[in-house]
């Protein structure tokens, strides 16, 4: 070019090289990105009902969280419960039955600041570890919960679900129908009266919460993580009580928090009963037993309608969150639109789930959960 020296047209040159190559290389890390958490796009291809690891593979395409999303749904979660608990404890004046009712919407919003931590618990809420974990620590406060030591539990949970041989931490306790049988009649009653309604959903949720959370059960003797995240739960637990007794007087505090924390915990266990506790799941002994194969066959799709999904952040998608743990549940009815056949696993309605409650033992030779009734006219008298 006139008038222009090697040198620069060799320096421009250089840059014009190198403006294509990053140009290039951008476009190929958005397409990346695109891939993994545009909710546009999906693979084609579905793989059949039972392959359990084909749909693990699919599932990962929707695992990147949105720090934007996540942040706007918790926001729009714990501000209206900080709202909801003053106008409660505002409402005391004109009538405890007006404060008892704003409790049902405030007790749905603890539940899904719970179902927040338990996506930080699966590092599933924010693209950071560190942030996940310092927002799952500071929920925990709210919800009764502490946060390592209930994520190490939960972690169980998900490896050992539905495994006959590893039962007891983080699940519903169950027996198989010859375990029963073979108890005696107070191991016998000790069991109808712990899958009685009103201890698995009512009595039983407020010890789970107030009262055993308190301590490291389960993991007793599993290092000092337990005992330190319990401890430390427990004293800023103890901290935020007094400050808020101290500012609106301890028995009007209690008249507010208590039906919240009640309602909230019974909601909670109810969901995680239904969530494996129907006719259809699915339980094996070691030899037999399928991490995959029991996550999408052994944990229902609770179709609930539209705001309860929302007040549950969707967690009865439970059959893609076992798959797939790291899925934002703000991502979870994308995966069941892009695949409808996910939908037809599983499927449990509302009412279908209020039958749930009668099953309570496993039946391996039928391979289903059984009432004791059904137990009482195929084994006899029991």
């Amino acid at each position: 070019m006139p008038g222009m020296t090697p040198d620069v047209w060799l320096n421009i040159t250089g840059i014009g090289v190198w403006l294509v190559c990053s140009s290039r290389q951008t476009q190929k890390k958005d397409e990346e990105r695109r891939i993994i958490m545009d909710d546009t796009t999906r693979p084609p291809v579905s793989p059949g009902a039972s392959d359990a690891r084909g749909w693990m593979r699919i599932l990962a395409h929707y695992r990147a969280p949105s720090l934007a999303r996540s942040i706007i749904e918790l926001v729009i979660t714990a501000g209206p419960l900080v709202l909801l608990w003053f106008l409660m404890w505002a409402a005391l004046d004109l009538g405890y039955w007006l404060c008892l009712l704003l409790a049902v919407p405030a007790a749905g919003f603890l539940v899904r600041l719970f179902m927040i931590q338990h996506d930080c618990g699966h590092g599933a809420f924010f693209p950071r570890r560190l942030a996940n974990d310092w927002v799952g620590r500071v929920l925990g406060v709210l919800t009764l919960t502490p946060y390592d030591f209930w994520r190490r539990k939960h972690s169980i949970h998900h490896s050992t679900s539905g495994n006959l041989d590893h039962r007891g931490i983080g699940d519903v306790d169950t027996l198989t129908v010859h375990e029963y049988l073979g108890r005696s009649r107070w191991g016998r009653l000790q069991y109808r009266l712990y899958r009685h309604p009103l201890v698995m959903f009512g009595l039983g949720p407020a010890y789970l919460f107030i009262m055993e959370h308190r301590l490291p059960v389960d993991l007793m003797r599993g290092g000092w993580m337990p005992w330190f995240s319990t401890m430390a739960t427990n004293a800023a637990i103890a901290a935020l009580v007094a400050t808020m007794m101290w500012l609106v007087g301890v028995g009007p505090f209690l008249r507010v928090h208590l039906p919240i924390t009640l309602l909230a915990s019974s909601l909670g266990v109810w969901l995680f009963y239904v969530q494996h506790q129907f006719e259809n799941t699915k339980w094996e002994y070691d030899r037999a037993w399928n991490l995959q194969e029991v996550a999408l066959h052994g944990s229902s799709y609770y179709e609930l309608p539209g705001i309860l999904r929302w007040f549950t952040a969707n967690i009865g998608v439970h059959h893609v969150h076992h798959l797939c743990s790291r899925i934002p549940y703000y991502r979870l009815p994308r995966v069941l639109r892009d695949y409808p056949a996910l939908a037809g696993i599983g499927r449990l309605t509302l009412l279908q789930s209020i039958g749930c409650v009668r099953l309570v033992l496993w039946d391996e030779g039928r391979q289903r959960l059984v009432s004791f009734r059904d137990v009482r006219r195929h084994y006899g008298s029991i």
